[in-house]
């Protein structure tokens, strides 16, 4: 018992700051090296007008674990940046993603389109037996969600939504935290997913398909928001089952889907929860997740500062507010990235399941019609 007590001391001691990330960081380089599991082959489905592209590119053209990269861009306009970009690992490009996808046989596919295009191109690498990494929302209604869940589910491949948010090493650190038992039972929480307003003001940004219901399913909720509703399941490792919300157009621009959104929710272990998620500052983020529990609470301040603060009485914590820190690099989409190429290669879980994607949409579905018709939904478990 003592040895647990003092072992359990020492990692809590070293929670002040973590520049550990390198050492997580040499452990899946390390990983990355292992001499039974292959680079694999990957291929990029993409367009024009995709949330991420560049820095996706970017991503892939430096993550460990990978050996030649295809893409796919119906247009053919992005062909010649991609090249660039990925550097020696680009292998060809081309406009037709079922024909690329049958001459490459990627292991896994990542894609990211306008929302409304999606759903065809995760369909197409599923059915080929490829894992899916797709940038949200990755489908615009829960009937193109539950088919695509279903073709993930019968062919036995992951379907990662890119919640890249998971990635954080707070995150990581708060979620063992909680998961020790340091907050005893979570009795709450409160969250902030805060943007700039300025984009929504842009004449283009006004005109192009993030502005559509039709084309993108919605706004800030299911683009920003959900990543805090994905993340307080993953931290608490309770699924949530109710969920009331109101979403608007507060800001009053020429655009179809909200900028802002507040919603409550409770886990099916009896968490209370709020969202608030808007376009509000002239310009930057500012992102914050507190949580209470019996035993203590804990604050993450993700945006602009990247920092947790946390109490407990546990009999092992130590005493007062401990403060835990992290740098801003490597970024959340790098480990992310990794994390999903490791798993592909045999060497891990995935940073997020077909399962937890599925949740994660179905809740935003969830809140845009308790908003629509003012009613709680309940999801099923």
């Amino acid at each position: 018992m003592n040895g647990d007590i003092s072992g359990r001391r020492a990692v809590l001691g070293g929670l002040t700051t973590l520049g550990g990330i390198q050492t997580w960081q040499s452990h899946c380089q390390g990983q990355a090296a292992a001499p039974d599991h292959a680079p694999i082959d990957v291929v990029f489905v993409t367009e024009p007008t995709a949330s991420h592209r560049r820095s996706y590119l970017r991503i892939l053209g430096k993550c460990d674990g990978v050996r030649r990269i295809a893409v796919v861009d119906p247009t053919g306009q992005t062909a010649e940046e991609s090249k660039r970009l990925l550097g020696n690992r680009f292998a060809y490009a081309g406009k037709d993603t079922n024909k690329v996808l049958a001459n490459l046989r990627p292991a896994l596919t990542v894609i990211t389109l306008e929302a409304h295009h999606t759903p065809a191109a995760i369909a197409e690498a599923l059915r080929l037996h490829s894992h899916v990494l797709t940038e949200k929302p990755a489908c615009v209604d829960r009937a193109q969600l539950n088919r695509i869940v279903t073709l993930a589910d019968n062919h036995r491949r992951q379907l990662m939504l890119a919640m890249a948010t998971r990635s954080s090493p707070l995150i990581q650190r708060a979620r063992s935290l909680i998961q020790e038992n340091f907050l005893g039972k979570p009795y709450a929480a409160t969250m902030d997913w805060i943007a700039d307003q300025t984009r929504l003001k842009n004449l283009d940004y006004q005109a192009s398909w993030l502005s559509s219901k039709n084309r993108a399913g919605g706004g800030k909720l299911i683009f920003h928001g959900i990543h805090y509703l994905d993340i307080i399941t993953f931290l608490v490792n309770q699924p949530i089952q109710h969920i009331s919300a109101m979403c608007a157009n507060v800001g009053g621009q020429p655009i179809e889907v909200e900028d802002a959104a507040i919603v409550n929710f409770q886990t099916d272990k009896g968490l209370l929860g709020t969202l608030n998620t808007g376009y509000y500052l002239e310009r930057g983020k500012q992102n914050q997740i507190r949580i209470w529990g019996a035993r203590g609470w804990l604050e993450l301040q993700m945006l602009p500062e990247r920092r947790m603060l946390w109490s407990s009485s546990h009999p092992d914590a130590p005493q007062g507010i401990q403060e835990v820190t992290c740098p801003a690099t490597p970024g959340l989409y790098e480990l992310f990235f990794q994390a999903a190429i490791a798993f592909t290669r045999g060497l891990g879980e995935p940073p997020i399941t077909t399962t937890e994607s599925a949740h994660a949409l179905e809740t935003v579905f969830c809140g845009y019609q308790a908003a629509a018709n003012g009613q709680t939904q309940t999801l099923a478990s």
